[in-house]
Parts: structure tokens; sequence; C-alpha cells
């Protein structure tokens, strides 16, 4: 391959990086709110009554130039306290002692890897 070859080679790689990086990362978002919520179904997790809390987790995936980025999250006020616990007493007076119950940290290596197996295919789907 010439040096002229390999210039439009990753000039057209260039072009098209941005729309595969941000499937990538959609498709992580997706299978990273699935293991969130599958850990909060239950122990270790949060015990499930209603499924408020486990179906509260979404992922939004926003375009930025050349990928994306994902933010997973629930916007239910408990979210941090099931995740890390709480002790003490809150702004209503209610004394709590309750304890973790970890659904998003057992998740970070998984959503990780998938992340970077999804950034692995994208380039690998440009330079072709």
């Amino acid at each position: 391959m010439t040096p002229e070859e390999l210039a439009d080679r990753l000039e057209r790689a260039a072009t098209r990086i941005g729309l595969a990086i941000a499937r990538g990362v959609q498709h992580t978002g997706t299978l990273g709110q699935a293991r969130i919520r599958g850990n909060a179904s239950g122990r270790p997790g949060p015990n499930v009554i209603t499924g408020a809390y486990r179906n509260s987790w979404q992922a939004h995936t926003r375009r930025i130039p050349y990928g994306a980025v994902c933010t997973l999250g629930t916007d239910l006020p408990y979210g941090r306290r099931l995740e890390f616990g709480f002790t003490g007493t809150d702004s209503l007076g209610r004394s709590y002692n309750q304890p973790p119950f970890p659904h998003v940290q057992p998740a970070l290596p998984f959503i990780g890897e998938t992340l970077m197996a999804q950034m692995r295919l994208a380039v690998a789907e440009v330079l072709l």
C-alpha cells in the first residue's frame, strides 16, 4: 500500500468513525442498562416489590463530533441510598440504618469491557 492509498483509506475512515462509535456507545448503554436492571432485581441488589425502581433506569445516548456520550441513571431519589446504604436521620426526621445493596458497581466491569469491544469493532468496521 502506497502512502497515498493509506492517506485515502484513513480519510474515508475519518468520515465514518463518528457514526460507528455512536452505534457502539448506544449498544453498550443498552447492555449496561439491562445489566443494572438485572442486578436491581433481588439480592445482592435491592428486592423488587413493584419494579418501579428497576424500570426507572434509563440509558440516554447523544451524538458529539466523532462519537457519542451515554449516560446511565435513574431519576428516583432513593437510588443512591439503595446503592450505597444510608445510616442516619433524613430531612424528615426519620432514622435509618439501611445497608447498601450494590447493583451499579457490579455492572461496571461488564460495561467497560463491552465498551472496549464495541470500540474495537467500530475501528475495524471503518478501516475495512
